[in-house]
């Protein structure tokens, strides 16, 4: 779904001057000027979303990102389980991660979204993503069409597909968490994030959620697997678990 265009054929959205929580004429993201980057001598969180529901197919006369609910007709028809089909989750999750008081605070380096299909795609953390979920899927069928969205107002790359493997982005010899409810290991996740406080201040961290209805994850590239509550929990919420920890200890407010 994703090769149909060359890479070089980049697709302009508007930017805004100001960050605002509405969302940009059509079905396209802006870039916020709000959130530094490259800060010296601060460790940096990279998030990874894994096993994503984005793929886009054929429905009448265009394409469409396939969801459960608009398209439980045509799934069924060709065998599918709508079920699977779950690109909400990670429109929610990417909201929480980059509205958060981290990110606008430059401690979010990098988002990577893994994506059941195998696409790998890199979210410019400075980007601001549509906020309903109509303007989402428009967005996520033109950036696996082009392979790029790019900024109008500048020369970034606000979304892009990029090359496997996903180790080769992430930075080295930086720790790798992954959660699971299946995990053995069950932390008060505030509590483990203080304990590696020093860590974290110099190297940063690398975060693996997964961002589909059911099932695991790929753990092969995390050093350890955590499970952060009792009760099994939205990506999002996982994600905001994570953002307000990382805030409490580096004191952003």
């Amino acid at each position: 779904d994703s090769d149909s265009e060359e890479e070089d054929d980049d697709d302009d959205v508007d930017a805004l001057d100001v960050p605002s929580t509405a969302n940009g004429g059509g079905a396209g993201a802006s870039a916020s000027q709000q959130v530094p980057r490259g800060i010296s001598g601060q460790g940096k969180v990279v998030f990874c979303l894994e096993n994503a529901s984005l793929e886009t197919a054929k429905v009448g006369k265009g394409y469409q990102l396939l969801n459960c609910d608009d398209h439980a007709t045509f799934l069924k028809r060709h065998k599918r389980d709508p079920s699977d089909y779950r690109p909400d989750i990670v429109h929610q999750t990417l909201l929480q991660i980059l509205d958060s008081p981290l990110n606008k605070a430059g401690r979010v380096s990098a988002v990577y979204v893994h994506t059941q299909k195998n696409v790998l795609i890199s979210v410019n953390p400075s980007i601001r993503i549509p906020r309903t979920f109509k303007r989402f899927c428009g967005l996520m069928v033109q950036l696996l069409q082009k392979l790029s969205i790019r900024a109008s107002n500048g020369p970034d790359k606000l979304l892009k597909v990029i090359k496997h493997p996903i180790t080769k982005h992430l930075p080295v010899n930086v720790p790798r968490v992954g959660f699971s409810f299946s995990s053995e290991t069950i932390v008060r996740f505030q509590d483990y994030v203080t304990s590696q406080k020093k860590r974290l201040d110099s190297a940063g961290i690398v975060y693996v959620l997964g961002a589909m209805a059911h099932g695991k994850i790929d753990m092969s590239y995390t050093d350890t697997h955590v499970s952060v509550s009792e009760y099994p929990l939205s990506a999002a919420y996982c994600a905001s678990r994570i953002t307000n920890a990382m805030e409490n200890i580096w004191n952003i407010v």
